[in-house]
C-alpha cells in the first residue's frame, strides 16, 4: 500500500484501462461529481470507465451520473475509489480489491494499491481537477460542471469552515473553464421541496441544547420522514441546520435509518475534534466534520454521543 502525488497517479492512470470508479455509502456531490468528471476524462483519453452502480445514488444527481453507470456484466480491470476515506465505506454490493484510491481525508486508511491524499484539500474535487489537467492537459466543460457540483456542496457553497484560499481559487478555475454555476447553486443550494421544508421545521421543532446551548442535536425519525412524504433527495446537507446556533461548538444530527440502526453527522467549531466524537464509535471523516454509524436507535444513540462530547469537551 503506497502513496503518491498527482503526476505519479496521472501516470498510473494511462497505463491502465477498463475501469471502474466507486463512490461511497450515502454518496454526495463530491464523491459522485468527482467520479463522473473523472470518468469523463478517462474516456477522453481513449479509455473505457464506468461508475459503480452505487442503489443509494438519489435522484437529484441521476441526471449528472447516470450516464456514467455500468452496465450489468462490466469486468473491470482497473479499480479506483473517489473521496473514500475507508473499507468500511463501500458502497453495498462491492468487493474486493482496489487499486488507486483519490481522496482527501485526514483518516484515510491507505486501503487501495496505491493512494493520492491531500487533507489540505476541502474537497476531493479540488484534487480531481489537477489530476484530470495531468492526465489530459485541460479540463471539459462538463468536467468543470461536475466538479463545481463537487467543491461547492462539500463547502456549503463556500460556508464551510473548511472553505479557504485553495478552494476559491479551485471555483474560479473551473468557472473559467464553463462550469455554470447558476445553474448548480439553484439546483443544490438554492431551491428546496416542500417536503424539505416541512423536515426542516420538524427538525428546528425538535433540537435540543446541552451543555449551556454549546451543543446542539437535531433527530430525524424515520416516522418525521413519513409526515412530511421527505425522500432521500430532501435530506441534502441536514448536518448543517444545527451550525445555526449562536455560541454552538458541536452540532450533532441523528438520523434513523430504516434498519434501525442511527447516521450520525457531527460538527465542530475549531477548538472540539468532531473525528475524536466519532472515532469512538468507528467512524471518521475532518477534524470539523466527522461521521459514524450506532446500531442503535435516535434515543440511545444521543445519550452515547452525548457522554463522549462531555469527555471530548473536558
Amino acid at each position: 500500500m503506497g502513496s503518491c502525488n498527482v503526476l505519479k497517479a496521472a501516470r498510473l492512470l494511462k497505463e491502465q484501462d477498463c475501469f471502474l470508479l466507486i463512490t461511497h455509502k450515502n454518496p454526495d456531490g463530491d464523491t459522485l461529481c468527482s467520479a463522473a468528471a473523472l470518468c469523463h476524462a478517462l474516456r477522453r483519453a481513449g479509455k473505457s470507465a464506468f461508475l459503480y452502480r452505487n442503489e443509494q445514488i438519489t435522484e437529484k444527481f441521476q441526471p449528472y451520473v447516470g450516464k456514467y453507470l455500468a452496465e450489468d456484466g462490466f469486468v473491470p480491470k482497473f479499480v479506483v475509489s473517489v473521496d473514500l476515506a475507508t473499507e468500511q465505506l463501500f458502497p453495498h454490493g462491492f468487493q474486493g480489491r482496489v487499486d488507486f484510491c483519490v481522496d482527501h481525508h485526514p483518516t484515510n486508511s491507505f486501503y487501495a494499491a496505491e493512494t493520492l491524499v491531500d487533507p489540505e484539500r476541502s474537497s476531493c474535487g479540488e484534487i480531481v481537477i489537477s489530476l484530470i489537467e495531468k492526465l489530459c492537459g485541460n479540463l471539459a466543460k462538463e468536467e468543470a460542471d461536475l466538479l463545481y457540483i463537487a467543491v461547492s456542496t462539500d463547502t456549503g457553497c463556500f460556508q464551510y469552515a473548511n472553505t479557504n484560499a485553495k478552494t476559491f481559487s479551485a471555483a474560479s478555475h473551473l468557472l473559467a473553464h464553463g462550469a455554470d454555476n447558476a445553474s448548480a447553486n439553484l439546483v443544490f443550494f438554492r431551491q428546496v421541496s416542500c417536503a424539505r421544508i416541512q423536515l426542516e421545521g420538524m427538525i428546528y421543532s425538535g433540537m435540543t441544547f446541552h451543555c449551556d446551548n454549546r451543543v446542539v442535536v437535531a433527530t430525524v425519525t424515520q416516522e418525521m420522514m413519513r409526515a412530511c412524504s421527505a425522500t432521500e433527495d430532501d435530506c441534502d446537507d441536514l448536518a448543517s441546520l444545527t451550525g445555526r446556533v449562536k455560541g454552538g461548538k458541536v452540532g450533532i444530527t441523528i438520523r434513523e435509518m430504516a434498519n434501525g440502526e442511527s447516521k450520525i453527522s457531527v460538527r465542530t467549531s475549531k477548538d472540539v475534534s468532531a473525528i475524536a466524537i466519532c472515532r469512538v464509535f468507528g467512524g471518521g471523516g475532518h477534524e470539523m466534520a466527522a461521521g459514524c454509524t450506532i446500531p442503535t436507535g435516535p434515543a440511545r444513540a444521543k445519550e452515547l454521543l452525548l457522554a463522549v462530547v462531555d469527555e471530548v469537551m473536558k
